[in-house]
């Protein structure tokens, strides 16, 4: 374990930690979702889930930021890596694909389809002002 992440760590009651694994657990469950829905991101909620798990259980911190699928987001987060060219492509046109198919199909409420745009547009710039991966 990286003593960075440790450093002035004061015990938590048993109650807290309890709080804690829980909604890291939830927050996991949340980043995992959004590993196949393309509105939903992935890597805040591990983010969260991380601190949780760093303030309340080394065991789930350790797996969370090791795990050979969950451990990439963070390490690329905290590296100040970009996100490949090919990727923010593909995160783009499945976003707008999924956005425009649900709008058009199953969403009759105009209200609804304005504010799926409108995060659709969102997250459209936030994935394009991403910095690029480096080669």
């Amino acid at each position: 374990m990286n003593d960075r992440y440790c450093k002035d760590r004061k015990p938590v009651t048993k109650t807290k930690k309890i709080i804690f694994i829980s909604l890291g657990c939830f927050f996991v469950a949340i980043g995992t979702l959004g590993v196949f829905v393309p509105v939903l991101p992935t890597t805040p909620f591990l983010l969260i889930a991380a601190a949780l798990f760093a303030k309340s259980s080394d065991t789930l911190h350790r797996w969370l930021t090791c795990n050979r699928i969950f451990g990439k987001y963070l390490k690329n987060y905290w590296q100040g890596k970009g996100i490949p060219l090919k990727i923010k492509v593909i995160a783009i046109s499945f976003l707008w694909i999924v956005i425009s198919v649900s709008a058009i199909f199953f969403v009759k409420m105009l209200p609804v389809r304005i504010i799926m745009a409108a995060v659709a547009i969102g997250v459209t710039i936030h994935i394009i002002y991403i910095k690029p991966a480096k080669k």
